[in-house]
This record gives C-alpha cells, sequence and structure tokens, in this order.
C-alpha cells in the first residue's frame, strides 16, 4: 500500500494583495473600453473568484497583463457563443529572461500533443537542462472552477520560473542536505513532509541510476501523488512525455510540479485522478502500471511509434518494444538466399579483389534490401502484430509482483485479457495478416528476437537504459563464420550499442563512435555490428595466448548526441550490469527471468572515447554491489590499481618488438630506416612509438593534420611533443627541413615545397598515407578508421612502377587494412605483421591486471596494487616490469613463429597470423576439456609456469586457486599450454609433437613425486 498524505505538501500561494489588485484591473478594463462597461465589473470577479486560478498567478503578474487576460478570455467566450460551441480555446503566454507564463483551456486528459504542446515547448526551452548554468523550476495548475456559468471548460496554468539556488555549487557533504541545493522559493513554500521525502528521495537518486519513484495516498480522496527523482540530462521531453502515458491510462491531474536542485537532480511530483465518467480500471493499478512504465519513458522519452502509443494503439511496452524489434530487424534482417551462397562458392577464395568485392556487394544488398526506413513502413502497418508479438516476449520476461490485489499478472497489457499464442499459432497469424514476403521476413525477425533473448531488464523499474543478453546462434554462418559466444544489445535515448565475445572468459575495449554529420551517422549505424563483430574478432585473435578470449563493445552515439559520450557509456555500463548481478541487490533492482542460468563476468577495458571513464565504471560496478569490480575494468588510474597503458607504453612494447624483429632478422640499423606513421604524439600508441623509437621518422598524420619532412623530422621535437601528449599542430614548423611542410585539417588551398597545390586539409589528412610523398622503409599505422586502405585504394601504396611503396608494415592500429589488401602487399613483397599479432601488448597488459584484482582480497589489492599522492607500492613497480618482460616475451615469440612458418609455407604472414590464432584457440579449448586439467599435480606444474611468478612469491599457489574463479583459472591453464606448443612447434606439427612437448612437465610431475 502506498503511504498516506496527511498534510499539504505545498504550502498554498497567497497573494493578500489581491482584493486591492481585482479593482484596479477593473479599472483598467473599463478605460480600454472593448468590454461593455456594465458587464466588466461580472467578468473581473468571475475571473478572480471563481475561475479559481492560482493565487501565484496573481502574484506574480501586472494589472495590465491579467487585464489583457480578462478580456481574451471575454473575447473567446464571445467567439464560442456566435459559433454555437460549447467548448472554447485561449491559448495566453509570456516568456520573459526570467521565466514564463503559459495558460490554455485544457479538458482533463486531453493529451499534450491534441492541444498547444506547451509541455513539449516547455520540455525543450526549460526542463531537458542543455543548459546546466540555467534551472527552471515548473509550477502548473488546473484552475478549480470553469470559464462561465454555461461553458464548463477549465484552465491550466504554467508558471516556469528561474531557480535562485541557496549554494549554486554544493560540496561533496552539501549534495545531500536539501536546504543548501534547493530553490529559495521552494524552500519557502515546501512543508516539513515534503522536504522529508523530497531529501530522501534525492539520497536515492545520488546513490543509484534510474528513476526514483514513490507513491503516496491522498488523504480523504482517490487521487495518487507520484514523486520522480532523477539525474539531469538522463532524459529529455520526460515530462510531456509523462503526460501522455497518464492520460493513457484514462488519468488526469490537477497540479504537477517540477524542482531542480544544484546538486544535478530533478524531482517532478504529479497528483493524479480517475478520469470523470469513465470506466478506467482501478487507479491503484493503474499507478502501478505508470510506476513500472515511466521508467521506459525515462529510458526512451520518444519512438518513432509515439503516435500509436498516444493513439491508444500501443502501450507504452508494446511501443518500445517495437522499437526495439526494428532495430533488431535493421541490423539483422539478413536475406541474402542461396544465390550469393552459391556464387560465394563459386569464386575463388585464394583471390583477394574477388573476396573483397563480394564482401562489398554483400553489404549493399543487404543495407539496399532492407532499409530501416523500409521495415520501420512495414512495422508501422501492423500494430496488431507488435501487439501479438510483445505478448510472447512479455509471457517469458515480465516477473509478476505477487500482489494480486494490483492486478492479473499480465496487467501490463492494458489490464485486460489477452489471448497468448504459441511460437506456431504467431508464425500463422503473422502469414496470414502480412501481404508480402518482405513483411513476412520482418515480423519473422521479432520472433527470432524473442526466441534468443535470455535476461532483459526491460521491467525493471530504476533502468537507464535496456538492455538484452542474446542467445547469438540467429547470427548467420554466411556472414559471420567465427560463431559469438554471447551478445548484449544496448538501447539508450542517446545511442545504441553491441557487446559481442567469443568465450565465456572474454576481455576488450567500448568503443565510443560518434558521427561528424548525418551521412556519417547514417554508415556508421549501418555498419555498427560488422565493425563490432570485426573488432572482436581482431581481439579473439590478439588474446591467443591470454586467459580472456576476445569481446568487443561499441556504443554508437545518435547524430543528435554527439556531446553526450559520458552519459551513453555510463547507461551502457549500468543496463549491463543489471544483467550480469542477478539477485545481488536486492531492494534496489527487481528480479529479471534468467534463462542463461549462470553467472557471467565480462572485463571491459579502455577503446576511443573511453580511456577516462574506465574508474567510474569500476567504482560503479562496486556501487552496484558487483563481487568482480576490481577486475570489471582495465586501463583504470594508478589510485584504483589499475595500469595505464599510455603512461607505461604496454601496446607500443609489443608493436615495437614486432618493428625490431624485421630490423634483427634483415639485419637493419634502426637509425637508418625511414618511418611514416600515422597517430601521432597525442594519442597512447603514437606518443609511445615516437618515444622508444630511434628510426628516421618522415611523416607523422594525427587527428590535427600532416606534418612531412624527407630529411626526418626533428626527434627532439617529436620527443617533446609525446612527452607532452600534444598534436601535431603544437610542432615548432622553424625546425622543418627545406622540403618539409605541415598542412592542418583547417588549412585550405595550400602550396606545398614541391608544388603541389592542396584544397582541403581535411582531405589531404584522410588521404595522405594513399600520397606517394608518405613512401619510406617502413609504415607503422597507431591510428586511423577501419579499412583506411581496402582492394579499392591499395593500388595507391604502388609506385609508377608498380612496386609498393613500404617495403614493411608493422599494423599497431586495428584493422587499418583489409585482409585483401593485405595478401595483394604480401604477393608484391611487403612484410607484413598484422594488428591482430603486432598490437596484443595491451590485452596482455589488462589481461594481467585482471589477474591481480582477482588475486587479491580488497584490502590487499589496496595495499599493493593502488597508487596513493604519488606513493607507488614496491609489488605495483616490479610488477609493472613483471608485465613488460611477458609482453615483450609473448610478442617475439609470435614474431619468430609467423616468421619460421612463412619461410617454410611461404604462406603470406597475414594468413599465418590468423591460422596461428586459431590453432591457439582451438587447442586451448580442447586442452580445457582433457584428462590434463583433471590431473591435479599437473595441474600446478603448468600454473606454476602460467601465474606471473611474482603473484605466486607474494600470494601462494595454493591461495591463488582458491580465490580466482575456476573458470578463470582453467582458461590460463588452456592458454599458456596451446600458445607455447604452437610457438614452438607451428601450426601444423607432428603427430609425436605434443607428447615431446608435455614430457617436460611429467617429469616435473614425477620428481615431486618422489
Amino acid at each position: 500500500m502506498s503511504p498516506t498524505m496527511q498534510e499539504e505538501d505545498y504550502k498554498l500561494n497567497h497573494y493578500e494583495e489581491k482584493p486591492s489588485q481585482m479593482l484596479k484591473v477593473q479599472e483598467y478594463i473599463e478605460m480600454k473600453g472593448f468590454i461593455p462597461k456594465e458587464l466588466v465589473k461580472n467578468e473581473v470577479l468571475w475571473f478572480y473568484n471563481n475561475l479559481g486560478i492560482d493565487d501565484m498567478y496573481f502574484s506574480m503578474e501586472s494589472v495590465e497583463e491579467i487585464g489583457s487576460h480578462v478580456m481574451a478570455l471575454y473575447a473567446a467566450k464571445m467567439q464560442a457563443y456566435l459559433r454555437n460551441e460549447k467548448e472554447l480555446e485561449v491559448h495566453l503566454e509570456r516568456e520573459t529572461d526570467e521565466g514564463a507564463l503559459f495558460i490554455f483551456t485544457s479538458p482533463p486528459g486531453v493529451s499534450v500533443i491534441d492541444g498547444p504542446q506547451y509541455e513539449r515547448i516547455i520540455d525543450k526551452k526549460y526542463l531537458d537542462m542543455s543548459n546546466p548554468e540555467a534551472s527552471y523550476r515548473l509550477e502548473t495548475y488546473r484552475s478549480s472552477g470553469t470559464v462561465s456559468s454555461s461553458l464548463k471548460t477549465q484552465l491550466r496554468v504554467y508558471f516556469v520560473a528561474k531557480c535562485q539556488f541557496v549554494n549554486p555549487h554544493p560540496n561533496e557533504n552539501e549534495r545531500r542536505d536539501i536546504t543548501q541545493v534547493s530553490d529559495k522559493t521552494f524552500l519557502t513554500k515546501a512543508s516539513k513532509n515534503t522536504l522529508e521525502i523530497y531529501e530522501r528521495i534525492i539520497k536515492n537518486t545520488l546513490d543509484r541510476t534510474g528513476a526514483v519513484i514513490e507513491t503516496f495516498d491522498v488523504e480523504g480522496s482517490r487521487q495518487k501523488r507520484v514523486v520522480i527523482g532523477f539525474k539531469q540530462q538522463t532524459t529529455q521531453s520526460f515530462f510531456s512525455s509523462l503526460s501522455d502515458l497518464y492520460h493513457y491510462y484514462e488519468l488526469y491531474s490537477n497540479r504537477k510540479y517540477v524542482e531542480q536542485f544544484s546538486n544535478g537532480v530533478t524531482i517532478m511530483c504529479l497528483y493524479l485522478n480517475p478520469m470523470p465518467g469513465t470506466r478506467a480500471p482501478p487507479i491503484e493499478h493503474s499507478i502501478v502500471q505508470i510506476v513500472k512504465e515511466a521508467s521506459l519513458i525515462h529510458c526512451l522519452p520518444t519512438t518513432p511509434l509515439q503516435d500509436f502509443f498516444r493513439s491508444h494503439q500501443l502501450s507504452v511496452q508494446e511501443m518500445v518494444y517495437g522499437y526495439v524489434g526494428w532495430i533488431f530487424a535493421s541490423h539483422f534482417l539478413n536475406r541474402l538466399g542461396n544465390e550469393y551462397k552459391s556464387l560465394k562458392n563459386l569464386l575463388d577464395e585464394q583471390n583477394a579483389l574477388h573476396m573483397e568485392v563480394l564482401t562489398k556487394m554483400k553489404k549493399r544488398l543487404r543495407q539496399d534490401t532492407f532499409t530501416r526506413e523500409y521495415i520501420l513502413d512495414i512495422i508501422k502497418l501492423y500494430p496488431e502484430l507488435i501487439k501479438a508479438l510483445y505478448v510472447n516476449f512479455a509471457t517469458v520476461h515480465y516477473v509478476h509482483s505477487g500482489d494480486e490485489s494490483l492486478g492479473p499478472s499480465l496487467s501490463y497489457q492494458r489490464l485486460q485479457t489477452v489471448e497468448i499464442l504459441t511460437e506456431d499459432q504467431l508464425k500463422a497469424k503473422i502469414k496470414r495478416t502480412v501481404g508480402n514476403s518482405h513483411e513476412l521476413h520482418v515480423f519473422e525477425s521479432f520472433l527470432s528476437f524473442n526466441k534468443h533473448v535470455l535476461k532483459t531488464n526491460f521491467y525493471q523499474p530504476t533502468k537507464v537504459a535496456l538492455s538484452f543478453r542474446l542467445e547469438p546462434s540467429f547470427i548467420p554462418d554466411l556472414d559471420y563464420q567465427n560463431k559469438l559466444y554471447g551478445m548484449f544489445l544496448v538501447v539508450g535515448s542517446e545511442f545504441r550499442g553491441f557487446h559481442l565475445r567469443f568465450e565465456d572468459i572474454a576481455r576488450g575495449g567500448i568503443r565510443i563512435i560518434k558521427s561528424r554529420n548525418r551521412e556519417a551517422y547514417s554508415i556508421n549505424l549501418r555498419s555498427l555490428f560488422d565493425e563490432n563483430y570485426a573488432l572482436a574478432a581482431t581481439q579473439q585473435r590478439k588474446n591467443k595466448d591470454i586467459p580472456e578470449g576476445g569481446s568487443k563493445g561499441t556504443i554508437l552515439l545518435d547524430a543528435e548526441k554527439q556531446n553526450n559520450p559520458r552519459q551513453a557509456f555510463e547507461k551502457y555500463v549500468d543496463s549491463i550490469l543489471d544483467l550480469l548481478i542477478v539477485g545481488q541487490s536486492p531492494g534496489i533492482k527487481e528480479k529479471i527471468v534468467d534463462l542463461y542460468c549462470k553467472e557471467e563476468i565480462l572485463f571491459f577495458g579502455p577503446d576511443e572515447g573511453t580511456a577516462d571513464y574506465m574508474d567510474w565504471a569500476s567504482q560503479h560496478a562496486k556501487r552496484r554491489g558487483a563481487h568482480f569490480w576490481k577486475a570489471f575494468t582495465t586501463g583504470k588510474s594508478q589510485k584504483m590499481g589499475g595500469i595505464p597503458h599510455d603512461l607505461f607504453g604496454m601496446t607500443t612494447r609489443s608493436v615495437h618488438q614486432f618493428v625490431l624483429g624485421i630490423y634483427k632478422k634483415l639485419n637493419l640499423n634502426e637509425g637508418n630506416v625511414t618511418k611514416f606513421q600515422t597517430g601521432g604524439p597525442d594519442g597512447d600508441l603514437g606518443s609511445n612509438e615516437i618515444k622508444i623509437s630511434r628510426d628516421k621518422t618522415i611523416a607523422i598524420v594525427d587527428g590535427s593534420g600532416v606534418l612531412f619532412d624527407p630529411e626526418g623530422l626533428n626527434r627532439d621535437e617529436l620527443n617533446s611533443l609525446a612527452q607532452q601528449r600534444k598534436m601535431i599542430s603544437y610542432f615548432d614548423v622553424s625546425k622543418l627541413g627545406k622540403k618539409g611542410f605541415r598542412v592542418l585539417v583547417d588549412e585550405n588551398n595550400i602550396r606545398l615545397p614541391d608544388g603541389t597545390f592542396v584544397e582541403n586539409g581535411l582531405k589531404f589528412r584522410n588521404e595522405f598515407h594513399l600520397n606517394r610523398q608518405s613512401s619510406c622503409d617502413i609504415f607503422v599505422p597507431c591510428g586511423g578508421r577501419p579499412e583506411a586502405v581496402d582492394i579499392s585504394n591499395v593500388d595507391l601504396l604502388f609506385d609508377d612502377q608498380n612496386k609498393p611503396r613500404f617495403k614493411y608494415i608493422v599494423e599497431g592500429a586495428n584493422l587499418f587494412f583489409t585482409q585483401e589488401a593485405r595478401i595483394k602487399l604480401e604477393k608484391a613483397g611487403v612484410v607484413i605483421y598484422k594488428d591482430a599479432s603486432a598490437n596484443k601488448g595491451g590485452v596482455t597488459s589488462s589481461s594481467l591486471e585482471v589477474l591481480a584484482a582477482l588475486a587479491f582480497t580488497d584490502s590487499e589489492f589496496e595495499t599493493n596494487m593502488q597508487v596513493f599522492n604519488g606513493q607507488v607500492p614496491e609489488f605495483y613497480s616490479n610488477y609493472i616490469k613483471n608485465v613488460h618482460q611477458i609482453i615483450e616475451n609473448n610478442a617475439y615469440l609470435e614474431f619468430d613463429a609467423i616468421w619460421k612458418e612463412h619461410s617454410r609455407t611461404n604462406t603470406p604472414r597475414s594468413i599465418l597470423s590468423d591460422d596461428l590464432s586459431l590453432a591457439i584457440i582451438k587447442l586451448n579449448n580442447q586442452l580445457q576439456n582433457t584428462t590434463l586439467w583433471d590431473n591435479y599435480p599437473l595441474r600446478l606444474v603448468i600454473l606454476n609456469e602460467a601465474f606471473p611468478r611474482l603473484l605466486i612469491e607474494k600470494i601462494g599457489l595454493e591461495k591463488l586457486l582458491e580465490r580466482i574463479p575456476e573458470s578463470y583459472v582453467k582458461a590460463l591453464f588452456g592458454s599458456y599450454l596451446a600458445s607455447r606448443f604452437v610457438y614452438k612447434y607451428g601450426i601444423d606439427p607432428s603427430q609425436f609433437a605434443f607428447f615431446e612437448f608435455m614430457a617436460p612437465y611429467f617429469e616435473k610431475v614425477n620428481q615431486k613425486k618422489l
């Protein structure tokens, strides 16, 4: 039962000057002469005493403004009389820098979309907090009386006023004190009871994510009070969307309040009543639904199916479900047909040009056949199918509260009895309803979505975004040959995203994808899943010699939300945590249906746009009660026990080992080698590559532009920029040679020293890796977008004599080249080591960061791994050195293994890199499921080698095995053995090789027995 409100929540507005003001208004109207003098007094008396407008209006407005409103109302009544209308329309508004006033006629229950849409205007201009420095509070009242004795129309008045905070910038302690963070006017008006309620909600909002909702009975009435708190800038159009929501359940409000607080919290308070003269369900049932559905509105205030909700054709849940289904279909409705499969089989898979053209054709076919717009148009044709499919989804994932007084278990379905169809019945219904095969495919994709959702936070009331754990078997093998192990789809108001992994124990970065314009957004949207899959697959190949398999997360910001990466990331993380800590946060999150039925732990790392967010994610996981919080993110700051990749050059440690390996094998002097590098001194990999190198770098491309000097860029100046992490735009151009230049992205119409004319600096930057001037001995991409070089432009990396412009390439940046482009270059004699081999230092460092977090207790972790006030624990310093050694050793082992295999078979190194990775991964999975693991003495011998020596010395092997999840230890066991075996014996070892490899381990076991 809801608590009962026994005292007034806000003190009644009382304007003492009202009687004298009324006389002045009467005199003013008489002077104007628009209303017959004998009628003026009655009109003014009715306006002041019978209409029932709150006294706040009279205290805020001038005599002249009130007079004009009385005359406007009189004119509207006259017009209604002349037209013989029973209702009239009044629209009055005034906006200033300090606030606004809106008055309009408002029959109870009329949607804001059907009226003058003042609530939409108020949301956009005053409540969505686009400018946090200008906060506004709102009070809105429905007049208690009508506009006249014959016309029963009521007015609604909105008062918007700029906040005057007691303390605009509260410190951490003051943020929880309502007397510090409130607007001064609110403090004078709020009752003691309201202050207590709001302070409790503020504290809960600061501690949680998502909306905090409480309901109260109003003594002596059927009215209900709903109070909702949420963090500012976490939603949009929430106020007006709430009106749509309660109107859907045939309720109306007589007053509403919106209070802003200087600690970043907003509280909305609604007083709701049943619509008169309707057969609406009991208000208690409707309020339960509003509480449940307000969280969906908070997550997704608007969708393309909004009109179906406003017209009562779809409920909130049905509308949001339909929206998510549309997103799912847009990404996964791939119907290429048997013809494509046959064509693929006919083509020569060793022909790089054939395969890349086929890949591009596949993408075009998928995009052009079922565009997002086309799918949405189909969905809008059949709202009745969305309803039926939603019930199929809800019967699996809705958790009934168990309180039968709140209505039947399917109360989410408009509180009505609905027919629940089986999958076969649904298929039959879809076939009967749709008009063609395309429409059939669209709604079959909804069925596929329902069938593969293992768990979701759809029904949790405090969610900030929607998350779905999907069983990924629906992903077609034709398009994605390597099977995913796990998949999350996340949908928020600012973004959509995926998290994909290839193993149970897997780790990878979370990437923010921004779009410079709508065209770029459309391209990014179409390629989002494919990019995520490719990144995760690359990570899987990278992670071959560590316990974690490959994973990756992507967060695509909506076209209008390019400035909200932090909010999108926090929502993404929190909504996934909803599904990872099932049942771990009693009293905060409701239960969910878990069809996966196993504990899941994800390990997140930094990637483009998220490096600064790893500390927050770890701490948030701790606040949410996740036992794995220390290991949840890697790349954390040192104070959090993290090992920052950029600070210690972890990624570069691996990439540069491959560079040095080439020099060593070919007897090259590094100081004489010319190099071109994308990714500048401001970046992690780029800055450390500069600092660790001793070569003759002739060109660098970064976000600011192109820097070039054929005589070699000044090494001291480069090192200085790398130390400061500054872009090449800060390079001292006086230190360039006569033929050197710098072209920035915002520069146009530049003449280069060799006479070349550059029309556009941005285009020049984007294409400089294809420019003949970038030619040199070695190319090391340390940054850049995926597929910067593909089969369509790889010919530009050849000179006029058809010789490659680079002799060696070590791919530091992920996916810079397509596989087809790599193979063409290799066939021309270029020595290439691809990203999955070279760029694995960061993942190794992150893996060892995870291992330390899992190994230590919280107190031990603080003592040994966390850096406070510049005091670095001795263990931490030594562990960093240990990590460097492991990274360099792993890099050397893989480099040497690929070099030897290429020398033996002449197979392109790019193919050998994948073959090597797949061989290790396959053997790893086999080893984890053999009797080798069950042989406990042998297990100890192998793990004694596999664990970092420092952890064994500090904690002991037995304690490590007690503390670290067995699944993780098993993965460590398998990855260590598999990688060492394949690195030593190659991809196609003899049948006796493994026995030879294992012999020393068995010998150690026998020696211990003796």
